[in-house]
């Protein structure tokens, strides 16, 4: 595995960098002290696989770098910080980091964490050989990639289906609410962008119930329809939830477990879940602490990730 380490602080490099080839996980290609010398291009001739980075440096922060590399990078990030901010630490995953380190530099913490990326990305890479030597196989040998199979089109709307069946929800009623939210980001983003942020899901959830009744309903009719829209989506999101907890549940290390727990989720929540499976004991969705919105712009955010790799 070829590392790279981007942390203003050389001290946490030199022990980052010792960590990594005294423990043979792999070799270090190279180091910068800002974000701002970042470049997603550049790390892929230099093969990275793993990109370690800092959250607070003086020029470029961490946040800021990883939207640069995005999605040119096609390596696995790994973040790392002192801040507690559990609002920095959800913006990162669903930019889509892997895991997220913690200051000071445990070399227990880094070892595990480090090791967790690791297999994960040689898993992926062993179901990637595996689907693609299948479909050779069944297509007479002719090389095709894995995810033609998978997509039928490019549209961001066959990898949100293709998401919302990974997270266990693609019959739910709420997961054409869910569809519905994820082409109306598509096409903001496209018009306006997100540099004032994501539009409230007050106003998207009104938006589309007015689309969606036509210019005859009154405000009662759009009322009573955005609070149905809303109940669909928060039940076919706590279902959601339970489908992954489920899978950590009974394999702690499962692929799907380990990619969207974190990701569309709460890892806090998702622990709970967990405990109340195994107990057998249950909540129901309404009292549960679930973010709709986390959810959403994660579902947008990979669905989008997807779509834009497969371009690549």
């Amino acid at each position: 595995m070829n590392f790279f380490i981007t942390d203003d602080d050389v001290t946490v490099r030199s022990i980052l960098a010792q960590i990594i080839e005294d423990e043979q996980l792999g070799q270090v290609v190279g180091e910068a002290e800002d974000g701002s010398e970042l470049d997603g291009k550049r790390l892929n001739i230099k093969q990275v696989d793993i990109l370690l980075i800092d959250l607070l440096m003086p020029n470029c922060d961490g946040l800021e770098a990883i939207q640069k590399i995005k999605p040119e990078f096609k390596g696995k990030i790994i973040m790392i910080s002192q801040i507690e901010s559990k609002e920095l630490i959800s913006e990162a995953y669903l930019l889509g980091i892997e895991h997220y380190i913690m200051k000071p530099i445990n070399k227990i913490e880094v070892l595990s964490v480090i090791r967790k990326v690791i297999n994960h990305t040689r898993l992926e890479q062993s179901l990637y050989d595996i689907q693609k030597s299948l479909s050779n196989v069944l297509q007479g040998s002719i090389p095709t990639q894995v995810n033609d199979q998978v997509f039928h089109d490019d549209s961001i709307k066959s990898y949100g289906q293709y998401l919302l069946s990974e997270l266990g929800i693609a019959g739910e009623s709420g997961s054409k609410d869910l569809m519905n939210i994820l082409m109306f980001l598509y096409t903001y983003e496209k018009e306006y962008s997100f540099e004032k942020g994501f539009p409230a899901l007050k106003d998207i959830f009104e938006q589309l119930a007015s689309e969606k009744l036509g210019d005859a309903a009154d405000e009662r009719d759009v009322r009573r329809e955005v609070k149905a829209a809303k109940q669909r989506v928060r039940r076919a999101v706590y279902q959601s939830l339970e489908h992954v907890a489920s899978l950590g549940l009974i394999d702690f290390s499962n692929p799907k477990f380990e990619e969207y727990a974190s990701h569309f989720f709460d890892f806090s929540v998702v622990r709970s879940k967990m405990t109340e499976l195994k107990n057998e004991t249950s909540s129901s969705y309404t009292s549960a602490r679930i973010n709709v919105k986390k959810f959403t712009q994660a579902l947008y955010y990979e669905a989008k990730r997807l779509m834009q790799e497969k371009k690549g």
